[in-house]
């Protein structure tokens, strides 16, 4: 089996980093920068990133100088790169669950997580945020940037159309909420909601990749994509379905707070 072939295997986010694309959230830079913003990161945080990826937030998230940065990740190859990208004196990533970090209770000021909830059951999903809420310090800011659905009342047979299409495509098993669902699933743990915001979901979309990319890594995503036509036809169909449920998907990324008491 070629190089390209075993790529083609890969999960859809995986399939688009090594094609040279760097931002792979789901409401692009913009909204990841509108979350790092809401988080309000000050030189005196502790922050907790679950599930860093290539690091680009860790880097938007350091230019604030925290006290201190840990990114959590279970993939080893994964948490290389991060280590790789992040350049930060006071940042470290370990190599743990983000539902079980071993760090310890109440050493975080700041814990937040991008496009990684979605991936995760039900059940998953509730013991990554009371991951979140035990390592916060009390007052502290929990923030989520995920996959979100579309209107709130959308009919149950949709979402499982919209499971479905994700999952054979992108091979995962995304289970996207929609935005009741999402602070439902954040209040029943114990946060109350600091704020809400929303962009489409375009990430495979020409404007949004020059805008998250910038016209030379543009370029080179353009590049390979010409380079590997297995691999081309990953990512077209990843935005055909995109495309088909734009109606009913977005990003949202949501700050919640630890109670003071």
């Amino acid at each position: 089996m070629n190089r390209e072939s075993t790529l083609n295997e890969k999960q859809g986010h995986w399939i688009l980093a090594k094609l040279g694309k760097r931002v792979l959230r789901p409401g692009g830079r913009e909204l990841t920068e509108t979350l790092i913003r809401k988080m309000n990161i000050q030189p005196s945080d502790d922050v907790v990133e679950f599930a860093p990826g290539l690091g680009f937030t860790a880097n938007i998230t350091c230019s604030h100088q925290p006290n201190s940065y840990t990114g959590v990740d279970i993939n080893e190859e994964a948490a290389k790169l991060a280590r790789k990208s992040i350049k930060y004196s006071k940042a470290k990533v370990i190599i743990s669950d983000v539902s079980q970090t071993t760090l310890l209770s109440g050493c975080a000021t700041k814990v937040y997580g991008e496009a990684m909830l979605t991936m995760q059951t039900l059940e998953n999903k509730k013991a990554i945020i009371k991951e979140a809420i035990r390592l916060l310090k009390p007052g502290g800011y929990y923030g989520i940037h995920e996959l979100g659905i579309r209107p709130d009342e959308v009919d149950e047979s949709v979402k499982e159309e919209i499971f479905k299409g994700l999952s054979s495509n992108i091979r995962v098993h995304a289970r996207p909420m929609t935005t009741a669902e999402w602070v439902e699933l954040l209040t029943e743990q114990g946060f109350s909601i600091v704020s809400i915001d929303h962009n489409p979901m375009h990430l495979l979309e020409g404007k949004r990749v020059l805008q998250d990319e910038g016209f030379w890594r543009t370029m080179k995503f353009l590049f390979n994509l010409l380079r590997f036509p297995d691999l081309r036809k990953r990512v077209l169909n990843m935005r055909s379905v995109f495309r088909e449920y734009d109606n009913h998907l977005d990003a949202v990324a949501i700050v919640a707070q630890k109670p003071l008491t």
